[in-house]
């Protein structure tokens, strides 16, 4: 530039001009230093070659002075205006690259195989988008830890202790950040990640391993519902079969016994042993029935037969009933209006007070009455067995009225089958009603009905 100045005689102005875009030229593509070494050689050749005395160095000049400031000026704002702007550029091609890792991850994410253990393929999935050295993961809810990379021996519970730990933290020595994994329920887990990754990156890869740990849990939960619904419709199904296979010959048995005690004849043991094989046929007929119930009203293919019945005079036919034979004298009825009537299937409210009324047979103290009792309010119709005895736990209140559950404390003092329960909460829904129990040692035990007025079941 300074022979190409010189050649054309240009004017110390011109010249200084050209050597400023220079300087302003190297602080912005090559740095600080090189634009100062740069300035102090363009004011040599400005003070050398343009400025008077030609050809000889005078750098006492103030002129000289004034040009060395301010191309030194020039080239440190130039070079760190530039550096900024390299820094942003970097920071943000690192911020997008980053944004594209995650949504590689997060698109990957939603391809993994949930049937599989969830830690094994992420861990896996993040060394691999991330490049990272190491990478662990800590499932809560399976207690379980999956790593992939080099950890030492004494860093294969990071993550677990991570957990346990319950705070996360960010070692730049070793560049390993740690993270705790969290949903709306609370801790779930922690993610341990160690290679050169931003606070922030890592922040966002454990937002995205608490959502994917989440998804699985919510498929295993899925999974097992419709295991459990697969298993009730089989179960349903073997029921069913079975109740009718058992139907014919418990009828003709039945037949029998009831035949021979009409004939007579017998003598007092024969006798005895002929009216024993009739109440266990008619048992165990009662038992086949509610099976064939139970498989009806879970597939819902029930109709219910729905008329005006009279509570009281429904009432008063159950306890008169042979299956209330055994408790009749300590039955007590207690309903406040005898004209009080519901719209139910008569035959389906038989069975549950038979149900109800059996159930107080067989727990409550010999000697202690049962008490049937039933009023209405302005939307509902509330019916109630009362006993005094064998106490409901509060944590089997609920259970007691599932397909085959029984209370841990009585079932082996006390024959059953588990059924009964389950058929009466499905009968009271099939009429969009439902049952409760409520028990403590003071007050006894209290199975309750709820039916709508006017209620039935829309086909």
């Amino acid at each position: 530039m300074t022979y190409c100045a010189f050649t054309l005689h240009l004017n110390p102005m011109t010249i200084s001009s050209l050597f400023l875009l220079l300087v302003v030229a190297m602080a912005s593509f090559c740095g600080f230093w090189q634009a100062s070494l740069t300035s102090m050689l363009a004011v040599a050749c400005l003070d050398y070659f343009f400025m008077p005395p030609l050809f000889r160095l005078n750098v006492t000049d103030q002129q000289d002075w004034a040009a060395l400031v301010t191309f030194e000026a020039t080239a440190l704002v130039i070079s760190r205006l530039s550096a900024r702007e390299l820094r942003s550029a970097r920071d943000a091609a690192i911020h997008r690259m980053g944004m594209e890792k995650l949504y590689e991850l997060s698109r990957s994410s939603l391809l993994l195989d949930l049937r599989q253990p969830l830690g094994a393929q992420l861990v896996v999935l993040i060394q691999r988008i991330f490049s990272s050295r190491a990478v662990a993961f800590f499932d809560k809810h399976l207690e379980r830890e999956d790593r992939v990379g080099d950890w030492a021996e004494d860093e294969q519970d990071v993550a677990q202790e991570c957990c346990e730990r319950d705070a996360g933290k960010d070692d730049e020595e070793t560049e390993t950040a740690e993270r705790i994994l969290q949903d709306a329920t609370g801790q779930v887990g922690a993610l341990v990640v160690r290679g050169k990754l931003s606070p922030l990156i890592v922040d966002a890869l454990a937002a995205l391993a608490a959502i994917a740990l989440d998804r699985s849990q919510s498929f295993e939960k899925e999974e097992k519902a419709d295991a459990a619904r697969r298993g009730e419709q089989l179960r349903a199904a073997v029921m069913d079969s079975l109740g009718h296979e058992f139907k014919t010959p418990l009828t003709t048995v039945q037949t029998a016994s009831s035949g021979m005690l009409e004939i007579g004849g017998l003598s007092d043991t024969q006798r005895e042993l002929a009216m024993l094989i009739d109440g266990e046929a008619v048992r165990l007929n009662e038992i086949c029935t509610r099976l064939l119930l139970t498989a009806k009203l879970e597939s819902e293919q029930v109709a219910l037969q729905t008329g005006t019945v009279n509570v009281l005079e429904l009432v008063t036919e159950v306890s008169a009933s042979r299956a209330a034979e055994e408790v009749r004298d300590r039955i007590e009825i207690a309903v406040e209006d005898p004209a009080l009537v519901v719209s139910v299937d008569r035959g389906m409210l038989a069975m549950i007070l038979n149900q109800y009324i059996d159930n107080a047979r067989k727990y409550s103290a010999p000697g202690t009455p049962i008490k049937i009792a039933a009023h209405s309010s302005h939307s509902e119709v509330l019916i109630s067995v009362h006993n005094f005895g064998s106490i409901v736990q509060l944590e089997d209140r609920e259970r007691i009225f599932d397909r085959f559950y029984r209370a841990p404390d009585l079932k082996d003092s006390v024959p059953g089958t588990g059924i009964g329960l389950s058929v009466v909460r499905k009968a009271a829904e099939a009429h969009r009603g439902h049952v409760w129990v409520i028990s403590d040692e003071e007050a006894g035990t209290t199975f309750f009905l709820a039916l709508p007025l006017g209620s039935r079941r829309k086909h």
